[in-house]
């Protein structure tokens, strides 16, 4: 999926570009298209999952037509509560990035920082205003801040609020805007009391849920290539001389693409055996005990292979073709990372194999992080290619010419 397809209006796919994202994250392509709807939504998502994103570029795009100064100045339309300070200024850079071929303008608002200049950017009028409670609250006393005009109310790290103590703040600051609002409420957790203060704020909201899911291992950092299938043997060797450090246990998909991948190894002088359903019990121990003593620095497999396998101090999986059940893939990935080690898994995605991508980081509820720096860059418009069969070049039901010769017949 591109941001293309999230129907963002040209001046954002632009900032997006120049900010040098490429695919939308999951929390991205779950809560651009409902908030556009506009309606109501509560996200539950840690932080690094690209939330901010997810919430300034839908209410720039609501905001665009009204972006161009009324006479009397720009009112606040939208209004972003945040838990502290760095956070704030964050949230505020990044509507700054994306808002950069646009006429919409963002101030940032906090305490323990001089009021004047705040005033005076509130003054000159803002689009959309980024704040702590504690600070907003005091410039609304002062009649600095008017949030008769806000169309759109988000809560950020609404359980961090919570733990700081502001939800009497966040009440006050909700009951200063229209009734008629867009609520967004993003929060890591949804403990009992964000589910409460949900409910007396929010309007029949939607729920995007992209938490990890449980069956993925935590101590497992994931990366994702995206490469041209013709050059998969060339990445694999690029990555095993350069990247990937201790051992490694390969995954294919046939036991025909493991033997062929063993023999280059080979081939090209590293230490590597092979496991798969056609071999003996006693040569799979055997590859397996010479695996697990570091005699062997490189095991390829298959799944059913690979089932029941257990090697307590793995450093990395490399997932040579992308399984098409994303359970496997949990499996694959499950065999590092264990008993307190930290592992690494590489997975290898070529034009055919991305809607096993998009299968996978919908069951696991995590966008796998893609590397983008390595030598064999996968065309992003690439398509998967299609082996067409050659049929005969005679029409169906004619003969040839030379059939046509032959009029003997044996009847």
């Amino acid at each position: 999926m591109s941001f293309k397809d999230l129907n963002l209006i040209k001046p954002l796919q632009k900032a997006v570009e120049a900010s040098g994202y490429v695919e939308p994250t999951l929390v991205q392509q779950r809560s651009i298209p409902l908030i556009l709807e506009g309606k109501d939504v509560i996200v539950s998502a840690q932080t690094g999952t690209g939330k901010t994103a997810a919430f300034a570029l839908p209410i720039l795009q609501k905001l665009y037509d009204k972006q161009d100064t009324p006479k009397k100045g720009k009112k606040i339309r939208a209004v972003i509560l945040s838990p502290t300070r760095e956070l704030a200024l964050q949230i505020q850079q990044n509507f700054k990035s994306y808002a950069e071929f646009t006429n919409l303008t963002t101030l940032v608002v906090f305490g323990g920082a001089s009021i004047e200049p705040q005033i005076d950017g509130l003054k000159k009028g803002v689009d959309i205003l980024v704040a702590t409670p504690g600070r907003l609250l005091d410039l609304h006393k002062q009649d600095y801040i008017n949030l008769d005009y806000v169309e759109t109310f988000v809560l950020d790290e609404a359980d961090l609020m919570l733990d700081m103590g502001f939800i009497d703040d966040i009440k006050k600051v909700e009951r200063l805007c229209p009734e008629n609002k867009q609520t967004l409420l993003f929060s890591a957790t949804i403990p009992n009391k964000i589910e409460e203060l949900a409910n007396s704020i929010l309007t029949n909201p939607e729920r995007i849920d992209v938490t990890p899911t449980k069956s993925v291992a935590k101590d497992v950092d994931q990366l994702l290539y995206y490469v041209p299938k013709r050059n998969k043997i060339e990445l694999c060797l690029h990555l095993i001389r350069n990247t990937i450090e201790g051992n490694v246990l390969i995954f294919r998909r046939t036991k025909f693409g493991v033997n062929k991948l063993e023999e280059t190894l080979l081939k090209n002088g590293f230490s590597v055996n092979s496991i798969h359903g056609d071999k003996a019990q006693s040569e799979r121990q055997t590859a397996l005990n010479k695996f697990k003593s570091g005699y062997v620095k490189v095991l390829i497999a298959t799944d059913v292979a690979a089932r029941g396998i257990d090697i307590n101090e793995l450093d990395n999986v490399l997932n040579f073709d992308m399984p098409n059940v994303p359970e496997t893939y949990v499996h694959r990935i499950g065999r590092t990372g264990r008993a307190g080690h930290t592992g690494k898994s590489y997975s290898m995605c070529s034009a055919d194999e991305k809607s096993y991508v998009k299968a996978i980081e919908n069951y696991i509820n995590v966008s796998i992080p893609v590397a983008t720096e390595h030598p064999y860059p996968l065309d992003p418009k690439a398509k998967p290619i299609v082996h067409k069969k050659k049929g005969s070049k005679y029409k169906k039901g004619r003969k040839s010419e030379a059939s046509k010769k032959k009029k003997k017949r044996w009847y």
